[in-house]
């Protein structure tokens, strides 16, 4: 069995949208973990994404709520975004960034999970996070 994968928010985009930003060997860790139904999303990448849709910076082919829940039907699960994974969030020594990088960082930190990414600075963090750049 495949131990879980976590999808940052742009590689959640890159994968239900074909984007060939996603690495090969990104594409198949995805893919050996659908297997397993073990890849995960944080629910805070589906405001990270309604809110980029709003903005104007991304355009998705159906409406927020739909397309939501034709990544849902891929066999991607979400994950809430829990009290106790938000207080972990908020002591990641060192690692900079936004509050939703943080807690996607901290979801997979508490279920040991491995965090498809291609954000530098978590890449480059020294924390003790599994992680994959998405890029490859």
């Amino acid at each position: 069995m495949t131990s879980g994968v976590l999808l940052d928010t742009h590689a959640l985009v890159w994968l239900a949208l074909g984007e060939t930003s996603l690495g090969r060997r990104g594409r198949a860790m995805i893919d050996d973990a659908l297997k397993d139904d073990a890849v995960y999303v944080s629910a805070i990448s589906f405001f990270e994404i309604a809110t980029l849709c709003r903005r104007g910076r991304l355009q998705l082919y159906a409406a927020i709520e739909v397309w939501r829940q034709r990544v849902l039907q891929q066999g991607i699960i979400e994950i809430p975004v829990q009290g106790d994974v938000a207080i972990a969030a908020a002591d990641l020594d060192g690692l900079p960034g936004d509050p939703a990088d943080r807690l996607i960082t901290a979801a997979a930190l508490s279920r040991g999970y491995t965090l498809v990414t291609a954000d530098e600075r978590i890449l480059g963090w020294a924390g003790t996070l599994l992680r994959h750049d998405a890029r490859r």
